[in-house]
C-alpha cells in the first residue's frame, strides 16, 4: 500500500511539474506569438486609416493602436503600435498609453508602459538604452524625435511613485511648457511591482504633408 501511495505521488509530482513548464512555456512562448500577431496587424491597420484619402472618424473599439513607436537602437525593424490603456489586456496589444497623460507632442508627460518580458516583449531591451538614444513617435499628423535624458537603468520607482506620470515629473503643481516622454517597465525579469523608468525631452517635430 505504502508502495502504492509513494507511485501516487510521484505521478501527482509528475503531472504538476509538466503542467507548470506548459504554464511558463506559454507565458514566455506562446502569449509572444499572439500579442507579436496582434501587435503586426495593429500596426497594419493603422497605416491603412492613415493612408486613407477620408480620415475614419467612425468610434473605434478600446485597445486600437492610434500611434506608432519606434526606437532605432533596437533595429531599423523595430516599431510598435501604441495602445490606450495599461492594462493586461492593453499591453497584449502593444505598448500602452497611460490614460490622463498628455498625448505626443503636447506640453506635459507622454506616459508610455510596456511588457519586459512575455507578451512580445516590447520592452525587453529597454534597459540598455543610454543618456542620448532617441524615440521616435509617429501620429496620423506628425513625427516626434525625443531624446532620452538618462539609462532606464538609472531610475527604479515603487508602485507608490506615481510623480513619474505627473505633467511635471516630480512637480506636481508647476504648469508644463515642454513635451516629455516616460518610459517604463518592470524592472526585474521576473514579476515585480518595481518599474525602471527613463524620460526623454522632444528635440525634433516633423509634420506629415
Amino acid at each position: 500500500m505504502a508502495r502504492g501511495v509513494v507511485r501516487g505521488l510521484g505521478t501527482a509530482l509528475l503531472v504538476t511539474g509538466i503542467g507548470l513548464l506548459g504554464w511558463v512555456g506559454w507565458q514566455y512562448f506562446g502569449t509572444a506569438v499572439t500579442a507579436n500577431h496582434t501587435m503586426d496587424q495593429g500596426k497594419r491597420d493603422l497605416r491603412d486609416r492613415w493612408a486613407a484619402e477620408v480620415p475614419d472618424k467612425a468610434p473605434r473599439p478600446a485597445g486600437t493602436p492610434e500611434v506608432l513607436l519606434r526606437i532605432p537602437k533596437f533595429g531599423k525593424g523595430w516599431e510598435k503600435p501604441v495602445v490606450e490603456g495599461v492594462g493586461k489586456d492593453d499591453l497584449a496589444k502593444g505598448i500602452g498609453h497611460y490614460p490622463g497623460t498628455q498625448l505626443p507632442g503636447e506640453p506635459g508627460n507622454f506616459a508610455l508602459a510596456g511588457h519586459r518580458i512575455t507578451h512580445g516583449s516590447p520592452f525587453g531591451k529597454l534597459l540598455d538604452l543610454v543618456k542620448g538614444d532617441e524615440v521616435i513617435v509617429e501620429t496620423a499628423d506628425a513625427v516626434y524625435t525625443y531624446e532620452l535624458d538618462a539609462s532606464p537603468r538609472d531610475l527604479t520607482v515603487k508602485p507608490a511613485d506615481t510623480w513619474v506620470l505627473d505633467p511635471v515629473p516630480g512637480e506636481p503643481t508647476e504648469v508644463p511648457t515642454a513635451s516629455v516622454l516616460t518610459l517604463t517597465t518592470c524592472q526585474d525579469l521576473f514579476r515585480s511591482p518595481d518599474r525602471s523608468v527613463a524620460f526623454a525631452h522632444l528635440t525634433k517635430v516633423t509634420r506629415k504633408s
